[in-house]
């Protein structure tokens, strides 16, 4: 199998690009890691899609997220107000609001009720 290994010289730093089959380009990733840390690097490795731009993961653009704002982006979608999903779940308006703003837990359970009012997965509410 061919590897193709290119150098790129900036200002502040050396560049270099690997091409490697799939299955040897998660182990030479492994131990060029292992190198660098070893030598005290910080290690930061970025994804590209196949037009060469950075993939971000989704906590690196919402770094303030939690659950309850997912909990909020289906609530807004679903055109219900919190009085009415705590109705339909029971409880108090005032915990669906603390679940919201980040200041009370989604426990697995009301995780699971949610996904059934919103025809979503449990999980992403936790």
């Amino acid at each position: 199998m061919l590897a193709l290994m290119k150098m790129r010289h900036t200002e502040q730093t050396e560049e270099i690009l690997l091409q490697l089959p799939p299955l040897t380009a998660e182990k030479v990733s492994d131990a060029i890691q292992r190198a660098l840390k070893s030598m005290g690097h910080t290690v930061r490795v970025r994804h590209l899609n196949d037009e060469g731009e950075e993939l971000l993961t989704f906590e690196e653009v919402f770094p303030d997220a939690h659950p309850g704002m997912i909990l909020r982006g289906c609530r807004g979608r679903d055109d219900m107000t919190q009085t009415e999903l705590a109705d339909k779940l029971g409880i108090a308006q005032t915990r669906v609001s603390e679940m919201e703003s980040g200041k009370r837990p989604i426990s697995v359970k009301m995780a699971k009720q949610f996904a059934e009012i919103f025809g979503t997965s449990y999980k992403a509410f936790l």
